[in-house]
């Protein structure tokens, strides 16, 4: 955790009320954020098979990384009152519009990779 009244906590609050790039860097950041959304693309998900689709990634982190999103309104959590409870994830329309940029992303890196291979 890092404490409110760090340099770098109030740099960040700074970079981020100026700069909508770092806000969305810092939105999609981490290891695994991204490989998520883009399993929610596809539409509602239940937490294991969000599991299955990314094998590498640990309980812990995924559920970190859900409530993370969650808590930026980009990712609602939908409890049934069930036996066994299931819990289903999926993109809110903020996380939906992110689409573009997603693919734009995605693009870019495959683009970056072959000319990586070239030189």
């Amino acid at each position: 955790m890092k404490k409110e009244n760090s340099t770098n906590s109030i740099n960040q609050k700074i970079i981020n009320a100026t700069c909508g790039t770092a806000v969305t860097v810092a939105l999609i950041s981490g290891r695994w954020k991204l490989n998520i959304l883009w399993q929610l693309l596809e539409g509602k998900l239940r937490y294991g098979d969000i599991k299955k689709r990314i094998p590498n990634i640990s309980e812990r982190m995924l559920a970190l990384q859900l409530k993370e999103m969650e808590a930026h309104g980009l990712v609602t959590r939908t409890v049934y009152p069930e036996v066994p409870p299931r819990v289903d994830y999926e993109l809110t329309n903020l996380g939906i519009s992110m689409e573009p940029m997603l693919r734009s992303i995605d693009e870019w890196g495959d683009n970056y990779k072959a000319a990586i291979k070239q030189d």
